[in-house]
């Protein structure tokens, strides 16, 4: 079975990182969808890879397995019970484990056994599931060597040995007479007035008389108790104890041969411990795959592409704990598209508070961490994402009262670790960059931070208030401002992030909207540096500018996508009637050549009948079938023999081989809808056909046949065809019709 290699990103990914991002919540949703406490327990250790061919294995896997919920092909239930304990007792030598625990093995072979022949008979649907199923081997010997030991109910049957089967038919003996010897007593004791009126009852698995306390020593036999008032003595009558002491001694034997029984089991079944141990880890996986699946169904997830560029290019990207707490709510999401590349290596977001700037950072962080643990994200399928070895983050307020240090003095210390560990495989988030101390002082140690992660090419998304920062993104080639979308008229956040352009802080603006008095807004906006209040204003302006030209970008946009529509509606009509011409040509040619045919054998065949030649008719025939030979190897030369030949014929079909296939590829789709068509179009035409009632003169042929003849008479549902040179009887749920009569 394919194995999972523990390969974590623990040294470029801290626990801090995992907290920040908010994975761990998603590992524990996930873990709702889970059938067993061993699939619980590998989604919790869940964590980001680096390794290509694993993480791709595994995204395909949960891709597969969440198409299955979308057909009629569903994969059938994986749950089992956790048996590791029960097995490690079986692998003890001469050990044995209850009957109980055999049927729970039985259940997971079954289980396991009818996974791997559904996937084998969906291998094409499910490739990769397949090939993970294709390590186990399939068993059937240990279900059913269990099951013919063992009842469904857990009871040992009967035929498992002779000595148990004797055993339990001299147990049945012995109660019989247990029965009618406490039976003979009973009465005997009632009809003396000696019991109470309860009569009788059972003590440790035994009748027992239940005789009054002054008649106890009228009545001969063993005392097993008494009620708690002490009017009652319970008493095993002397009749019935000769053959307690029996049933005691078999029930004793039969006990011996269960345990003898359940450990002949333990020894067939102990060579297949490491194949159950294999049907616990492979469905384990398996419960491990279905819940990641399951989980991505209830976001809206997909598989984006695994991108061999450095790039992040996430469209319509949702946070997904934010969708679904929305989506409980009944409140709408708002997507985000966001990239990452060569040309946008560091994306600066800036605007006013609660616009939405954090929760975009973390979902590019989350959504990354999600991909490269092997879950689905919920993004348009158009996206893709690489793998990075770090990731490094910087959330939230970092005071650390433990080691006595500032936010700020704390921010430095993991400013520090990112210079450390930031290279070109890392991502690194940092929410607030250059916050907790002077803004001047700050905000320029924070310039050289960003100048430092650019140089080393990393790829990275910061927000921030700091103008500085605004414009050092303005300075560097392939560092991008950004900010998050407000409605400057209602000063209410967008939460829609725009790439291009830095965003205002709207500090004023909304300070007002709130009912701050204005004489104190205009004290304030007086003790601000004029430029910084003119940087604003003119970051404000550009915004509303902004919005209006990207108002007529999305009108112009889907202008665009609906011209590009109706482009490819007139390709493929052009297509069809192309296909068609073709399909026309090429019948035509094949016409040509079968009438060219036949007038040449007609020519033979009539200068025979004036002739009388037949000499003459061979000669003539086998110097056409010649001519037809040579013409036929020109257009079909036979296989070249020399190596260079030979690779450059080979060179010339892998071409034309590549060239099929693509074209394949591209008119499948439209392949499918005419067969689609087609087929509905023939369903109506057979409809018709079965409804149609047959009348004299129609022009029809036998199913399966070729020769079309004319009916000459019908009697209720028999019909006379004739073919010209014969004639013929048949019933008329045997004919196709040609041609209705005129």
């Amino acid at each position: 079975m394919h194995r999972i290699k523990d390969t974590i990103l623990s040294i470029r990914i801290s626990n801090k990182t995992l907290q920040d991002l908010e994975f761990p919540t998603v590992l524990k949703q996930a873990q709702e969808y889970c059938l067993t406490s061993l699939g619980k327990e590998k989604i919790a250790e869940s964590k980001p890879m680096i390794d290509e061919e694993i993480l791709s294995k595994e995204l395909s896997y949960v891709d597969e397995y969440l198409s299955s919920f979308e057909n009629e092909n569903r994969i059938p239930s994986h749950g089992f019970d956790d048996i590791s304990s029960e097995v490690q007792k079986l692998k003890i030598e001469n050990s044995f484990i209850e009957s109980s625990s055999f049927l729970k093995i039985a259940q997971l072979s079954n289980t396991v056994n009818f996974q791997l022949k559904f996937l084998k008979k969906f291998k094409d649907v499910f490739p990769n599931l397949f090939e993970l199923s294709n390590a186990i081997f399939y068993n059937p010997e240990i279900p059913n060597a269990i099951k013919s030991i063992i009842e469904p109910s857990g009871d040992i049957k009967n035929d498992a040995s002779k000595a148990l089967k004797q055993i339990r038919k001299d147990l049945t003996y012995v109660r019989g007479k247990i029965n009618q010897s406490f039976n003979s007593a009973l009465s005997k004791a009632n009809a003396s007035g000696y019991l109470d009126d309860i009569r009788e009852t059972v003590i440790d698995n035994q009748r027992v008389l239940a005789v009054l306390a002054m008649h106890r020593r009228k009545v001969g036999g063993s005392v097993l108790g008494s009620s708690k008032s002490g009017n009652i003595v319970y008493i095993i009558p002397k009749e019935s104890l000769k053959y307690s002491n029996e049933y005691s001694n078999l029930m004793y034997d039969e006990k011996q041969e269960i345990i003898a029984i359940l450990r002949r089991l333990a020894n067939n079944i102990r060579p297949h411990a490491p194949l159950i141990e294999s049907y616990i880890s492979y469905l384990t996986h398996i419960d491990f795959i279905s819940a990641k699946a399951s989980y991505a169904r209830d976001i809206n997830a997909l598989l984006p592409k695994l991108s061999s560029k450095k790039e992040i290019n996430f469209k319509k990207a949702f946070h997904p704990l934010l969708f679904r707490n929305n989506k409980e709510l009944g409140l709408e999401t708002v997507d985000q598209d966001i990239h990452l590349n060569e040309k946008q290596q560091i994306v600066v977001i800036s605007g006013p508070n609660a616009g939405g700037k954090s929760i975009t950072l973390k979902t590019v962080g989350l959504l990354q961490l999600m991909f490269q643990a092997g879950f689905l994200i919920p993004v348009d399928e158009k996206s893709s994402t690489t793998i990075f070895t770090g990731i490094l983050t910087d959330i939230g307020d970092n005071q650390s009262i433990e080691n006595q240090l500032s936010t700020y003095s704390y921010r430095l210390k993991n400013m520090r670790n990112f210079l450390q560990k930031c290279n070109d495989k890392t991502l690194f988030l940092i929410d607030e960059f250059g916050t907790g101390s002077d803004p001047e002082l700050g905000g320029a140690l924070a310039e050289i931070f960003l100048e430092e992660f650019y140089s080393k090419g990393s790829y990275g998304i910061i927000t921030t208030h700091y103008s500085n920062l605004k414009v050092l993104a303005n300075e560097l080639p392939n560092v991008t401002n950004a900010n998050m979308q407000f409605n400057e008229r209602t000063m209410e956040p967008l939460y829609k992030l725009f790439i291009g352009q830095a965003g205002s802080s709207f500090t004023f603006e909304v300070a007002q909207k709130i009912g701050i008095p204005f004489r104190l807004i205009n004290q304030a906006k007086k003790r601000v540096v004029s430029e910084k209040v003119r940087l604003d204003k003119t970051i404000s302006r550009l915004q509303k500018e902004r919005n209006k030209l990207q108002k007529n970008s999305n009108f112009l946009e889907k202008q665009k996508s609906e011209s590009e529509k109706l482009k490819e509606q007139l390709l493929e009509k052009e297509q069809k009637v192309q296909e068609k011409l073709d399909s026309f040509v090429e019948l035509y040619d094949s016409n040509q050549k079968m009438l060219s045919l036949g007038r040449k054998i007609n020519e033979l065949f009539n200068t025979y009948f004036q002739t009388n030649n037949k000499k003459k008719l061979i000669t003539e025939f086998n110097a056409w079938v010649a001519a037809e030979k040579i013409k036929f190897a020109k257009r079909n030369p036979k296989p070249v023999k020399s190596k260079v030949a030979k690779q450059k014929v080979t060179e010339q079909k892998k071409k034309e081989e590549a060239k099929i296939k693509a074209t394949e590829k591209s008119v499948l789709k439209d392949v499918t809808k005419i067969r689609k068509e087609k087929k509905q179009k023939e369903n109506i035409i057979a409809k018709e056909k079965a409804n149609y009632v047959f009348k004299i003169n129609d022009r029809v042929r036998l199913i399966d046949s070729n020769s079309v003849g004319t009916i000459e008479s019908i009697e209720k549902n028999k019909v006379v065809i004739n073919f010209g040179l014969f004639t013929t009887k048949t019933t008329t749920s045997k004919l196709e019709l040609v041609e209705k009569a005129k």
